[in-house]
């Protein structure tokens, strides 16, 4: 059996993240390159081959938190913005 990758941790709110993906060429940019970087690190850390700098790593993982965090902010604006409406 597969492990899941922890670093996709926005699965389940795609809905969202397609209505943003449309309306924000920017939000589109940032969540491209999180899923490319998370994919990367997972693969590095579950590979067989030469050993990658715990640096390395450490550094990717910063910048894989940065990315959530912007993601995170912008799904929080998302919700909020349409929960207005419906009221």
């Amino acid at each position: 059996m597969e492990r899941q990758n922890k670093y996709r941790k926005f699965q389940l709110q795609q809905k969202n993240i397609e209505a943003l993906e449309r309306q924000s060429s920017r939000f589109k940019r940032v969540y491209s390159e999180y899923e490319n970087m998370s994919d990367d690190l997972w693969n590095l850390e579950n590979s067989e081959g030469e050993p990658v700098p715990d640096d390395f790593l450490d550094a990717m993982i910063l910048q894989t938190s940065y990315l959530e965090d912007e993601i995170e902010d912008w799904l929080i604006q998302y919700k909020t913005s349409h929960q207005e409406f419906k009221q």
